[in-house]
């Protein structure tokens, strides 16, 4: 099953511990039906120096803060044209080719 959000979008975030931020969407995972958002649901991973990196001293070691993945169901898509969140749908758009749209302004928001 396809997923209605793709990466660079804006969306925001509906329930947890980040409900109401909004962030862009760095990377999506269909199989898991998950997201990773940029700034939202940040965790402490403790990192140590490993062989190939302590030659580097650029290498990240100790704590470091990365974004987790979090479910599809938790963030709504934020609306380029309105800016306000809003429900996907899909029709049909130039060309004979399958676009999603706002629901809330009936606007479409691109064509894939």
């Amino acid at each position: 099953m396809g997923l209605k959000i793709k990466k660079g979008d804006q969306v925001v975030v509906l329930a947890g511990k980040d409900k109401g931020r909004q962030g862009k969407v760095i990377q999506t995972m269909p199989k898991e039906s998950s997201v990773i958002v940029d700034g939202v649901n940040m965790v402490t991973k403790h990192q140590k120096p490993k062989r190939t990196n302590r030659a580097t001293p650029a290498s990240q070691t100790g704590r470091i803060t990365k974004p987790a993945p979090m479910s599809v169901a938790k963030v709504m898509l934020v609306c380029p044209r309105c800016g306000k969140p809003s429900r996907v749908g899909h029709t049909i758009g130039e060309g004979d080719r399958r676009a999603r749209m706002c629901k809330r302004c009936d606007e479409l928001i691109d064509v894939s």
